[in-house]
């Protein structure tokens, strides 16, 4: 009997190698896959806003068709930012505590302050004073629950004289203006919850604020790409290339700079070699090869950039069907692997021990609280709240380049 119960200890114990210690031994990291899905998530709704933002702030005409959706995939996204955080907590109604009693020396803490600086006072109301001329309009052309629905969201504002709809697109600019910064600060502070943990080499570093951003404005764009193909492919609608375009070429250049920046740190990292920096050689070259080297590197950053970059260059030589699978090709690859630097990131600074001298082994289990099953449904929400919005909030006919053109000269 005392034989079998020494085997189900040693076999629940994870697998380490070189010097650990005792209190390491854990069953799985403190930070599982719901603290992956964290950053990413929020990461995303950054870049979708940037995406937006690329029209309201920047006047990217080229853009315009996709306003919308992008607004709407970053209000769907920010929905479900915090479900990770709170289901990791367990109890999620200790979250009230966060805002009852702040404490300002937390970086979790501040989340909820920023959070809900950025849902309410900026995305929320951007996307209230550029749809509430349609609410009131569609509320007066439908009927049943929608035209409830519809009336609810106008709270009672129902004038849709010009003088009226200008201040909402002057307010609309405002806040998108806000919004910039915010997103920056939404997501950076994500990368200073890392970057802030001196003890652990693999999070201790200034850029990791800077690379955060980063990616969350790569994953958002590649995400508003992605969005937008399916959702023209699934409506059975013409994809309008010149705005695809301008989205990829957008993609391509924060690529350009995410690669730069994270190229840096590692030649920062190789060159100045500081303790840690074997055990950290070792996790790239064993433990994180495929999520790190394969996933993150080559499939999530030399592919895309290859394929964009030919692009970039042969534009207009490259048949318009062709041009499309690259497009669609490249922004997958590139969600993937944002989602791989996340797991790298936090994972693989969880794996090695405090003594830098061993590193252990972790294995995701299927169920539970931490598994792969959570981590797909909290994946998948935003997707269906977005599913959702475009139902009752986007037309069936997104506007074109060419329409677009048309009503400025019509309107000159």
């Amino acid at each position: 009997m005392s034989g079998e119960i020494t085997n189900y200890v040693f076999e629940a114990m994870p697998h380490f190698e070189g010097y650990v210690y005792p209190n390491e031994a854990t069953p799985q990291p403190l930070w599982s896959i719901l603290i992956v899905l964290y950053p990413y998530i929020t990461g995303l709704v950054a870049g979708a806003f940037i995406m937006a933002s690329l029209v309201r702030v920047f006047n990217v005409r080229a853009l315009e068709p996709v306003y919308r959706l992008s607004m709407l995939t970053a209000f769907a996204f920010l929905l479900c930012a915090p479900l990770p955080l709170l289901f990791h907590l367990g109890h999620p109604e200790r979250c009230l505590e966060v805002m009852m009693t702040p404490h300002l020396t937390s970086p979790m803490a501040i989340f909820g302050f920023v959070y809900a600086w950025y849902l309410m006072a900026v995305l929320l109301l951007e996307l209230w004073f550029d749809y509430r001329r349609d609410f009131v309009e569609w509320s007066n052309r439908t009927s049943g629950l929608k035209t409830v629905l519809y009336r609810l969201f106008t709270v009672g504002v129902t004038d849709v004289s010009e003088p009226s709809v200008k201040l909402d697109h002057k307010l609309g600019h405002i806040l998108s203006i806000v919004g910039i910064p915010s997103a920056f600060l939404l997501h950076g502070y994500v990368g200073f919850i890392f970057g802030s943990v001196k003890a652990n080499p693999w999070w201790g570093n200034v850029l990791m604020p800077i690379i955060f951003i980063m990616s969350a404005m790569v994953s958002g764009i590649a995400l508003c790409v992605f969005n937008y193909m399916v959702l023209n492919w699934v409506r059975r609608k013409t994809i309008d290339m010149k705005c695809l375009d301008v989205m990829c070429m957008f993609l391509f250049y924060a690529l350009v700079m995410d690669a730069a920046i994270e190229g840096l740190d590692w030649i920062h990292r190789v060159y100045s070699a500081e303790e840690g920096f074997q055990v950290m050689q070792y996790m790239a070259r064993e433990k994180l090869f495929y999520t790190l080297n394969v996933g993150q590197a080559t499939l999530g950053t030399v592919v895309p950039l290859l394929l964009l970059g030919l692009l970039q260059l042969l534009r207009k030589r490259v048949p318009e069907l062709a041009r499309r699978r690259m497009y669609f090709s490249s922004a997958v690859l590139v969600i993937c692997g944002v989602l791989a630097m996340r797991w790298n990131v936090v994972i693989g600074g969880q794996l090695f021990s405090k003594s830098l001298r061993g590193v252990m082994s972790y294995k995701m289990e299927f169920a539970g609280l931490e598994g792969w099953f959570m981590g797909a449904v909290l994946l998948a929400l935003p997707f269906i709240l977005l599913i959702v919005m475009i139902k009752l909030f986007l037309s069936e006919q997104l506007p074109t380049s060419a329409s677009l053109e048309a009503r400025d000269v019509a309107a000159k």
